[in-house]
């Protein structure tokens, strides 16, 4: 299949507000239509929202979809881009944390980057899961039962993880690996599998992103 088909007939969830980090929507967003996902940026806010580039307010993006309108069922795979605002704001509404808490009870892949694993916090969805972040909030993913590491790239069970936009390319590439995958092991039918999953990458028997 040409890369420009790998992900054709799937559609993808972009999840965020104002004060998303702009590559980290950007970036990924065109990877995805790259390879033929139809990408569908799903807010609270209606109308438009506004990125946040380094130091000040970045480019406004549509809202093709407002939160409240938004079915976690129509979409194969979710993305959750960082910046401090975004995640921040979102993890505060609860049509957000179901919506994000869907795709891992369903064994969806789902990719989050810098802050974007905020929600996932939030969604009670990471215990015994192998994450990396922006490294502020590993206190954050411990204490929601997950384990941090300091790596570009995480892939565990069909969740992908980075923490910051020098990351991308390793993070795009395996975003698309993984969400043409598509469904993988439903990740919050069994929490005692990832945490002795996680025990066993502790005693080297498998591999980090395995």
């Amino acid at each position: 299949m040409a890369d420009n088909d790998r992900l054709k007939g799937k559609q993808v969830a972009i999840i965020a507000t104002d004060g998303f980090e702009q590559s980290e929507l950007e970036s990924p967003r065109r990877a995805l239509d790259d390879a033929g996902a139809r990408t569908v940026v799903v807010s609270p806010k209606t109308g438009e929202i506004t990125g946040w580039s380094e130091k000040n307010w970045g480019n406004a993006v549509t809202v093709d979809l407002p939160l409240e309108h938004a079915h976690a069922e129509d979409f194969d795979a979710l993305l959750i881009p960082g910046g401090v605002m975004s995640p921040d704001s979102l993890r505060l509404e609860p049509r957000a944390v179901e919506f994000v808490r869907h795709f891992f009870e369903t064994g969806k892949p789902v990719a989050a980057i810098c802050h974007g694993p905020w929600l996932l916090v939030e969604a009670g969805v990471l215990r015994g899961r192998l994450v990396t972040s922006w490294p502020s909030l590993r206190v954050d993913i411990e204490n929601a039962g997950g384990e941090w590491t300091d790596r570009e790239v995480v892939t565990d069970e069909g969740l992908v993880t980075s923490r910051k936009p020098a990351d991308l390319p390793a993070f795009n590439a395996k975003m698309l690996e993984e969400f043409a995958e598509g469904v993988h092991h439903p990740q919050l039918a069994d929490t005692s599998t990832h945490r002795t999953r996680r025990d066993d990458r502790r005693r080297g028997e498998i591999q980090p992103g395995a």
